[in-house]
C-alpha cells in the first residue's frame, strides 16, 4: 500500500509546465495582464500546526452568548493549514459578485468547493488535501482507501464520519428512485465498485477490476469527487456522502411512508422522493448542513443569494485563524450576462469572473482607475470555449436526427464555419480557431495536425459532402431542400443564457456562414435551465456549449463522450446506455462510438503511460466524427476575464480556469480578506 497524505502524484496525462504557460498565452502574454499560476500552501507539516486559535468577531459574540461551542472545540483534530499566498488576512467584510437566476447553481457552487474529498494544486495537475486528509491505493489498484479528518463536524456541529459515506452510497445511490443511472465513475472493468467502513474516520472503495484513476476521480468534478454542494443540487444525488443524520428523516429505510406522505404533501410535494431532493438541495435549504467555508442563509430564488460563514469549517491559517476571513458572499440578481458586465464596469463586484465577456475587455481596462479594480486574464487549456454539440440521438424529427447521425452532415456543418471570423469579432482575435482537443502541452493531446482536422473553412469540401448525402436539391434561394418532403431543410442551434454573453451572437455569424453552402439554420435562445432539461430529454437538435474541463479528459469526459447521463448535451440515450451498462438508454450504432467508449472504460485499470495515450486514440476518433464542432479555445474568454477589487488581498495572479480546479475556488477564497 502506498500512502498518499497531501498528494505528490501528477495528474494523469494533464502535467502542465510552468515554462509552457507563455507559449499557451500567445498573443495575450504582451498586455501584461497573465500573471503566474500561484495559490497559497497548505502545511502538513504537525509540527507547524498553531496550538492557540482565534475566530471571527460575529462568532465570538456567538460563543459569549452561549449559541455557539469555543473555536477549540469546534475544530477537527486534523485541521487544515492554509498559509495565505502573501500576507495573513484580517476577519470581515462582504464579497460582492453577481449571478443570473434560479439555474444559476453553478456560480454558487463553485464557491462551496471545500466540500470536495480531494481538490487539485494551482496548477491542476497534483492532488492536494480538501475534506479528506489522505488517500492510499493498493498495489493491484483494486482498493482506495480514502482518510477523513478526525474530529470534523458539519455546519450544525454533528461530527462527520464515515456513516455519512455509507448512507450516501446505500440509501441514495443505491435507491433507484434517487438515482436513476449509476455513475460511471463508480465502475471498473465493467463492475460496480462498493464502499466500505473501515473505521469511523476511513473509508474504503473496493473494485473487481483495478482502477488506478479513482483518486483522480474522486478530486475531479466527477460524479463522485464534485462535493455535495456540487452533486446533491438541481435533483441530483451523486457525490459520495452526505448528511446521515439530517437526511434520514427523508428517508423511507428511517422514516414510515405515512410521515413521509404527510411531510411532502404539507411542503407541496407530490411523494417523498422529490421532498428529499428539495431538502437535499443546498441552493434551496438553508437548513442542510454542509461543510464548507460558507453556508447558505438566503436561497436562490430571490434578488439576493447570500452565504454566510461556517462556523465548523476544518482550516485555519498559519496563526491559527479560523477560516474564512470574509464573512458573507452576496451575490445579487442580474436579469442577464450582459447586466453582470455592466455591473462589473461600475466597480459593483469584489471579484467577478463569471459572465464577464472578454469583448468587453477595452471598457473594462478603460474603467479601471475610476471604479478601483484590476483586470486578470487567465487563459484556458481548453479546445473550444464555444462548441456545437450535435444531437446525435435526436428523434423529434426522422429526417433531422439521421442527417445529425451522420458524420459526414457534421463534418460538413463543421467544415461550413469561418473560425477566423468568430475569433476577430468575440475573442478579439486572441483565441485559437479550430477543433476540440485540448492545448498541445497537455500530453493527452493528440497533436497539433488535429486542431484543423475537419475545422477550417472549407465551404467546396462542405458541399461536397452535402451533396454526396443526397441534398442535392435546392430552392430558388439556393437552400438544400430535405430528402424525405421536399422542404426546405431547417437546423435549429439551441443557445442557452449562460456563461457566454455572445453565444447568441455567435450562432447567429454560423448561420450566415452555412448559407454558402445552402444550409439554413435557426437560432433558439433559451434559458439555461430549460436548455439543460431539452438536453436531458434529447430534445435538441444542437446546442452552444463549451468543453471547458474536458482537456482533462478523464475527470471530466462529458463534453468529448456521451458518457454522463447527468449533462447529455450529444446524445443523453448513449450517455445512459454507458452508464447503466446497456441496461437503460440507447446504444450507438457508430463503430467509432462504440470503439470509444471500450477505452474509456479500459482506462481506468491503466497506468499513467498507457493511459494517456488511450486519451489521445479517444480525442483522434471525436475529431474525425465531429461528435463536438469546436469554433475557437485555448483563450481567457471562458471564466478567464476576472475583475477583482482594489481592496481584496491574497488574490491569485492567475489561476486555472479548468473545470476541476473549479473557478473561482481555485484561488483559495476562504484565505482572502479586504483590506482596510
Amino acid at each position: 500500500m502506498k500512502r498518499r497524505e497531501f498528494g505528490a502524484t501528477l495528474l494523469a496525462g494533464t502535467t502542465i509546465a510552468h515554462a509552457a504557460l507563455a507559449q499557451s498565452a500567445g498573443q495575450i502574454r504582451e498586455s501584461g495582464l497573465v500573471g503566474e499560476l500561484e495559490g497559497p500552501t497548505l502545511i502538513d507539516d504537525p509540527a507547524r500546526r498553531p496550538t492557540q486559535f482565534k475566530e471571527a468577531p460575529m462568532l465570538a459574540e456567538q460563543v459569549r452568548a452561549g449559541r455557539l461551542p469555543p473555536v477549540e472545540q469546534r475544530l477537527p483534530q486534523d485541521i487544515m493549514v492554509v498559509q495565505p499566498l502573501r500576507s495573513v488576512g484580517k476577519y470581515g467584510g462582504t464579497w460582492r459578485r453577481g449571478f443570473i437566476g434560479p439555474s444559476d447553481s453553478e456560480n454558487g457552487n463553485r464557491i462551496m468547493s471545500a466540500d470536495k474529498p480531494f481538490f487539485f494544486d494551482k496548477t491542476g495537475t497534483e492532488i492536494a488535501p480538501c475534506l479528506c486528509r489522505g488517500y492510499e491505493v493498493s498495489d493491484d489498484g483494486k482498493r482506495t482507501t480514502v482518510f477523513l479528518r478526525r474530529g470534523m463536524r458539519w455546519s450544525d456541529g454533528t461530527p462527520h464520519t464515515a456513516d455519512d459515506w455509507v448512507f450516501w452510497f446505500e440509501d441514495m445511490y443505491g435507491n433507484r428512485d434517487l438515482v436513476a443511472a449509476p455513475a460511471a465513475e463508480m465502475f471498473a472493468g465493467g463492475k460496480p465498485g462498493r464502499v466500505e467502513k473501515v473505521d469511523d474516520h476511513t473509508v474504503a472503495f473496493v473494485f473487481e477490476a483495478p482502477n488506478f484513476l479513482f483518486p483522480f476521480l474522486l478530486a475531479g468534478d466527477t460524479l463522485v469527487g464534485g462535493g455535495q454542494t456540487r452533486q446533491q443540487s438541481d435533483g441530483r444525488a451523486y457525490s459520495v456522502y452526505a448528511p446521515k443524520h439530517y437526511l434520514s428523516r427523508f428517508h423511507p429505510k428511517y422514516t414510515s411512508a405515512e410521515t413521509l406522505a404527510t411531510q411532502a404533501r404539507e411542503a407541496g410535494f407530490g411523494n417523498w422522493v422529490q421532498l428529499f431532493r428539495a431538502r437535499s438541495d443546498w441552493r434551496l435549504n438553508r437548513d442542510l448542513p454542509t461543510m464548507c467555508a460558507w453556508r447558505m442563509t438566503q436561497p436562490i430564488t430571490g434578488q439576493q443569494w447570500v452565504l454566510e460563514r461556517n462556523p465548523y469549517y476544518y482550516a485555519v491559517d498559519t496563526e491559527g485563524q479560523q477560516l474564512p476571513y470574509i464573512d458573507r458572499v452576496l451575490m445579487t440578481l442580474a436579469e442577464n450576462p450582459e447586466v453582470v458586465n455592466l455591473r462589473a464596469v461600475a466597480g459593483d463586484y469584489d471579484y467577478q469572473e463569471r459572465f464577464i465577456d472578454l469583448g468587453k475587455l477595452p471598457i473594462l481596462l478603460e474603467n479601471r482607475g475610476r471604479s478601483r479594480y484590476r483586470v486578470h486574464l487567465d487563459p484556458g487549456f481548453n479546445g473550444s470555449d464555444s462548441v456545437l454539440f450535435p444531437n446525435l440521438t435526436y428523434t423529434e424529427d426522422r429526417e433531422i436526427g439521421a442527417l445529425l447521425a451522420d458524420a459526414r452532415f457534421r463534418r460538413a456543418m463543421s467544415l461550413g464555419i469561418d473560425r477566423e471570423q468568430l475569433n476577430e469579432a468575440f475573442w478579439l482575435g486572441l483565441g485559437t480557431p479550430g477543433s476540440v482537443i485540448p492545448d498541445r502541452i497537455i500530453p493527452e493531446s493528440p497533436g497539433e495536425e488535429w486542431r484543423a482536422k475537419w475545422s477550417t473553412h472549407d465551404p467546396r469540401q462542405a458541399n461536397a459532402l452535402l451533396d454526396a448525402i443526397g441534398l442535392t436539391r435546392k430552392d430558388r434561394e439556393g437552400y438544400r431542400l430535405r430528402r424525405d418532403n421536399g422542404q426546405r431543410l431547417r437546423i435549429e442551434i439551441a443557445v442557452a443564457q449562460t456563461l457566454s454573453p455572445t453565444w447568441p451572437q455567435q450562432a447567429e455569424m454560423i448561420v450566415q456562414h452555412w448559407r454558402q453552402i445552402g444550409l439554413a439554420g435557426d437560432v433558439k435562445v433559451m434559458e439555461r435551465g430549460l436548455a439543460i432539461t431539452r438536453a436531458l430529454n434529447d430534445q435538441n437538435q444542437i446546442l452552444m456549449w463549451t468543453n471547458n474541463g474536458t482537456e482533462s479528459l478523464y475527470l471530466y469526459p462529458r463534453y468529448a463522450l456521451p458518457v454522463d447521463p447527468t449533462a447529455g448535451v450529444m446524445g443523453n440515450a448513449h450517455a445512459l446506455w454507458f452508464a447503466s451498462n446497456g441496461e437503460r438508454g440507447t446504444a450507438p450504432t457508430e463503430p467509432e462510438m462504440l470503439r470509444a467508449f471500450e477505452l474509456m472504460r479500459a482506462a481506468a485499470g491503466q497506468r499513467q503511460e498507457q493511459r494517456t495515450q488511450t486519451a489521445q486514440e479517444i480525442w483522434k476518433l471525436a475529431v474525425e466524427q465531429q461528435w463536438g464542432i469546436g469554433l475557437v479555445g485555448l483563450s481567457p474568454a471562458f471564466m478567464g476575464v476576472r475583475v477583482v477589487s482594489e481592496r481584496l488581498e491574497n488574490v491569485p495572479a492567475r489561476t486555472g480556469v479548468s473545470q476541476h480546479i473549479r473557478t473561482p475556488w481555485g484561488g483559495h477564497p476562504e484565505q482572502w480578506y479586504f483590506k482596510t
